[in-house]
Order: C-alpha cells, then structure tokens, then sequence
C-alpha cells in the first residue's frame, strides 16, 4: 500500500513515497482507511533526529478515517465506523492509505466535522485533557479562584487547552501571544487575559491582580523559567510538554513546586492499565465539538497528502509561526 516515510533522518527532503506492506492486527486492533492527518512537532522532531531501523519510517500520529477490519477483541468497533485518534508512537504512523491503531485509544468522529479538520484534534486534546486532569490533578469544576497561566497559547495544545480549561473548570486562563493575530486568535479561543511571551512575563502577570497556581509550559520552558519561578503562587503546579536542555529544578523547592512532564504516548507505549481512558476522553471531545461547546482549532488545510505537500507542512511547522492546528487529506 501506499505510505509517505523517510530512510534517513534529516530534513524535510528527506520524506519520500514508499511502499509497505498492510498492516496485520493484533487482537486489539483496528484498521483505519485514513482520510484526514494532521502534522504536529513531534513529526518535525522525529524526522529530524530519529534514524529509522529495520527499514523506513512511516510517521504521522493524528488521524481520521474509517474502520475497515477489526481484532478478535474489538467490541467498541465495527467496520464502516467513522472515527479519530492519536496513534502509537512506538508504532508505524498515519502518513498511509491504511493504518493500524489500538482501539482503546481511539474515539468516534465529531459528524460536524469533515475528516480532515476532526484529524487535527486528537493529540492536543489528549494532552490537554491530560496536563488538566492527570498532570494538574484537578477535577472537573474544580479551579475557581484560581489562574493557569498557558505559555504559547496559539499552538495546538494551548489552543485546545484554553477551551478545555473555560468549559471543564473554574480557572481564570492567562494566555500568552506575542502576534496581534496570535492574540486575536487566543481571545477567540475563550483565554480572559492576553499577555506576550516576549516581555516581562512577571510584570505583565501582576498588572493583572493575578498569581497562576498553574502554569502550562508549552514552548521554550528553559527560557521562560525563572518568570515561572518568579510568577507562580506558593505550591502551584508546573506542566512542559517540550524539551529542555537543562532546567534548574532548585528554584522550584522554596515555594514547594510540583513539576510534571506531559507525554500523551505514555499510555500506548506502555500499555497501560487505563489506556482505554484516552478513547474515551475523546468521545468526550467528539460530543463537546457536536454541541458546540469546543470548537476546531484548524486554521491551516495543506491540500491533499503527498510527498509535496508533506514536506511543505513539516517545512511550516519548523517555521514556529503556524496557529492552532494544520491538516491534509488522505492518499
């Protein structure tokens, strides 16, 4: 069948066609005829950095499409069901006319979205959903009377992440942009205070009354460190999602802070007990999206997916400049 990987990590050029052969399912599994994708940083990081082994890599982690074979232990599943997820990255990926996914993690389609834009929100919502729920420790409705402040807040994760936050808790959301249109964006997106990342983030966060109990760290966490350190409020909780080189973990001790990394594929790669909570947070998303109470966060359709066009969105992801989430049609 027919799949787009690379055979030697580097740059966007090193994406190619290839050939591979269908998947085979294991008792778990479905198998997904792919009609939409969507591209995320860690596409970008792995092609760049990861060397294949045993032959070429497929990525790409978002998917939507429709069940075309099921496993021995499939029951939540038929063929023909209409569905999205976020894969495996321990996996082969979505960037394929065929995939094969563990049904636990997977959830059922938004109807009132087409597969492409549906594609472009299982992996920032599930970690969202995660950072808030798991990370953060809170529960739903909790949160009243206190601030998350979201550092880069226009990506993917962050845009999702303030929707989730207004909809499912009390938190007041500090949200940070420093574009007019990355701004406007975040507004929309329901954040109650804009600030911009590339001033005093200390001082832009006092003039607004406001000490974060929560901080999700989103973009250069090394960088934007000691504002955390300096803004937080007294055993407030941090969350990254990115990879800092080295962050000083000392300054977090005098105010007793909580630090977690987030890590979307934890579950699937380890197969955890719960993992079948992701499948069902998204069908937690799917129902929210159909009533209205999230919205897409695609502002970016790449066409169809093809080597071309494949590359082009890896090269605009490198860009740092893409708001809320880009997506391409199947083969």
């Amino acid at each position: 069948m027919k799949a787009i990987g690379y055979h030697s990590a580097g740059d966007a050029e090193q994406l190619s066609s290839l050939e591979i052969a269908r998947p085979t399912l294991g008792a778990q599994d479905i198998l997904v005829a792919v009609k939409g994708v969507s591209v995320n940083p860690v596409d970008v990081k792995l092609r760049g950095a990861a060397q294949p082994e045993g032959g070429p890599r497929v990525l790409g982690f978002d998917a939507a499409g429709t069940v075309v074979e099921t496993g021995a232990a499939v029951r939540d599943f038929a063929i023909g069901d209409a569905v999205f997820y976020a894969g495996d990255v321990t996996r082969a990926g979505t960037n394929a006319e065929l995939h094969a996914v563990d049904a636990r993690i997977v959830g059922r389609k938004p109807e009132n979205l087409d597969f492409a834009e549906a594609a472009g929100l299982p992996l920032t919502a599930i970690t969202a959903w995660e950072m808030l729920f798991d990370a953060f420790r809170l529960s739903e409705g909790d949160g009243a009377g206190q601030s998350l402040l979201v550092i880069g807040g226009a990506g993917g994760v962050g845009s999702i992440l303030i929707q989730l936050a207004k909809a499912l808790t009390g938190l007041t959301v500090i949200a940070t942009a420093s574009r007019p249109e990355t701004q406007e964006w975040v507004r929309r997106m329901g954040a109650d205070h804009v600030i911009d990342h590339r001033g005093n983030l200390v001082e832009q966060v006092e003039a607004l009354n406001l000490v974060p109990t929560h901080v999700a760290a989103l973009t250069a966490t090394d960088q934007h460190w000691p504002a955390i350190i300096q803004a937080i409020a007294p055993r407030g909780q941090i969350a990254l999602i990115d990879d800092p080189q080295a962050l000083d973990i000392k300054a977090a001790k005098p105010k007793a802070l909580s630090l977690h990394w987030e890590f979307m594929f934890t579950r699937s790669m380890f197969g955890t007990p719960d993992i079948a909570v992701q499948g069902a947070l998204l069908n937690r998303v799917s129902a929210m999206i159909e009533a209205g109470t999230l919205v897409s966060t695609v502002t970016e359709r790449a066409g169809a997916l093809s080597v071309e066009s494949l590359r082009a969105a890896h090269r605009r992801q490198e860009s740092g400049r893409v708001i809320g989430k880009q997506v391409l049609t199947g083969l």
